[in-house]
Order: C-alpha cells, then sequence, then structure tokens
C-alpha cells in the first residue's frame, strides 16, 4: 500500500532523463533535484489549484452534512409509506455512472451561465449525499430515542432535539461523514473538468491532467504535484484517523 506513495515520492526528485531508461528502478536518484518542485508551485501555479479544491471540498461538505443529517434523522424517526425504498433509491443513485449525469448537468449549468464557477460544488451532492445519509442513518438508528421522548416532555423543540441531543451523541458519524465527503470532493474529476474548462477553477487533479505536452506527460511533475497535493488529505487521515474508525464501526452492532 505505501509502495505507490513511496514511488511517485522518489520520483517527483528525479530529473526526466532518470525517470527512463537504465536508472529507472533506482531508488535515489544520480542527479537529485527540486526543479519538478519549482515548476509546479511557481510556473504552473498548482498552489491555485489547492485553493480551489479546498473552497470546494469545503463548501461541499458543509452542506451536504447539513442536507444529509435532516435527511437521515427524518429517514430514521419517521414512519411513512415508501421509506425502504427511499433508502434504497438513494443507494441507486450512488450506483450510477457519472457519465450518465454529467451530459444533463452540463446542460443545465450551460443554460443557467454557472460553467466556469465554484458553483460545481452544487452535483458534486450525485457523488457524496447518499453515502453521507446511509452513514448517518445507521448512527441515528443507534441513539435511544427515549432521550429524544424525555427532551419533547421538558418542552424542547424537534429542532431543538435533533441539535442538542440527537446531534452531539451521533457525533463520531458525523465527523467520519464529513471526512470522507471532504476527500470525495476533493478528489473528484470529472465533474470539475466538464463544467469548469477555464483553468482559474480547476481542481487538483485536472491540474495534474493537464501537466503534459502535445507528446509527452511530464511525469516528475506530475509526481511533484501529487506529492504537495496528498499532503492535506494525508495530515487530516493521520490526525483523525481514530475518529474515522470510530466512526465507521460505532454504528455496526445493533444493542
Amino acid at each position: 500500500m505505501i509502495f505507490p506513495f513511496f514511488w511517485i515520492l522518489i520520483t517527483s526528485f528525479k530529473p526526466d532523463g532518470e525517470i527512463f531508461g537504465d536508472g529507472a528502478f533506482r531508488i535515489f536518484a544520480q542527479h537529485p533535484t527540486l526543479n519538478a518542485y519549482y515548476e509546479v508551485l511557481f510556473n504552473k501555479n498548482i498552489l491555485t489549484s489547492v485553493r480551489n479544491s479546498l473552497i470546494v471540498a469545503t463548501t461541499t461538505t458543509v452542506y451536504i452534512i447539513v442536507i444529509a443529517t435532516f435527511t437521515a434523522y427524518a429517514i430514521s424517526r419517521f414512519r411513512f409509506p415508501g421509506k425502504n425504498l427511499l433508502l434504497g433509491l438513494i443507494l441507486a443513485v450512488s450506483m450510477f455512472p457519472q457519465m450518465i449525469v454529467v451530459g444533463p448537468v452540463y446542460n443545465m449549468f450551460l443554460n443557467l451561465h454557472l460553467t466556469n464557477s465554484f458553483a460545481v460544488v452544487l452535483p458534486y451532492s450525485t457523488i457524496t449525499l447518499p453515502i453521507a445519509v446511509w452513514i448517518l442513518v445507521t448512527h441515528f438508528n443507534q441513539i435511544p430515542i427515549a432521550l429524544e421522548e424525555s427532551a419533547k416532555i421538558d418542552g424542547a423543540s424537534p429542532l431543538q432535539i435533533l441539535y442538542k441531543i440527537v446531534f452531539p451523541l451521533a457525533a463520531p458519524g458525523v465527523f467520519t461523514t464529513a471526512i470522507i465527503v471532504f476527500i470525495a470532493a476533493w478528489n473528484e474529476f470529472l465533474l470539475t473538468i466538464t463544467l469548469n474548462s477555464d483553468s482559474a477553477y480547476h481542481t487538483v487533479p485536472v491540474a495534474i491532467s493537464f501537466l503534459r505536452t502535445q507528446f509527452q506527460i511530464l511525469w516528475s511533475e506530475v509526481s511533484a504535484a501529487t506529492v504537495i497535493v496528498t499532503i492535506p488529505t494525508l495530515v487530516i487521515v493521520l490526525l483523525f484517523q481514530k475518529k474515522i474508525v470510530s466512526g465507521l464501526t460505532s454504528g455496526g452492532v445493533k444493542e
């Protein structure tokens, strides 16, 4: 699992002449260089793409968590006709290939003049909202309904019950869902490259895909950019790995 990351790291310090040929399999470059990092940071402006990804991923995470919380709570607590059908439909949406929805979404954005903007976060819900709802439904199901009934007797409104009782108890699941949504939005490629042709709005996966010339892929620059853009998600996972694991497992067993 670590080897691909290790190989990308050592490749980022190799000049182009050592990436291929007899020296391709050397662990350490004979003539290590930081030219690839200089190119992507100052000439290819990868930091602008990192900023765009942070804006897009953070915005997506915030609004998806809000929507998924209300949706999951309603599914978990209320009884209504077609409840299981709704859950199945949400799961089915998550299985749709992106290529099916990207055409209609592009036509809609073109008619609304929303292309080349940060409005790309809106269709991100097709890939992030279903999994967020499913994770949160599982966690809300584990919270005893007696707590909510006690709060209702004490005069709490439904919104107060949700954010003062249910939401704090489901915090591990909410936190885990937020991280999963953030990483999914950070890595998204197809929607961004289709809706945002202007390089000023490119996110990091799209920016990396353009590190090429007419006849070759600039592998040293691709490797350097990959190292740079992996750092934010790597830091998040390392800092919050215990919360991620507890959030994924705490709702897995009924008591």
